[in-house]
């Protein structure tokens, strides 16, 4: 295998561990919006009103970050 071909590979593996935590990205944030909101809802007594907000919230970041990936990716192209 010359230097061209490690290279190459070695491109390819960077791309495919940035896209697979595309995979990760979504369930995290939105666990992480539905464990603050369901936390801050019992602390204040607000009901399910925080619990949304900040799943919706979490949903939000995901998608940003994978806008952020997807650009990342395209860019490296």
């Amino acid at each position: 295998m010359n230097n061209e071909e490690r290279e190459q590979r070695a491109v390819k593996t960077r791309k495919l561990a940035l896209l697979s935590t595309v995979g990760l990205m979504f369930p995290c944030s939105i666990g992480v919006g539905l464990v603050f909101g369901y936390h801050l809802d019992r602390w204040l007594g607000t009901g399910p009103w925080l619990l949304m907000l900040f799943a919706l919230l979490g949903i939000a970041a995901g998608f940003i970050n994978l806008f952020k990936v997807v650009s990342k990716f395209k860019d490296d192209e």
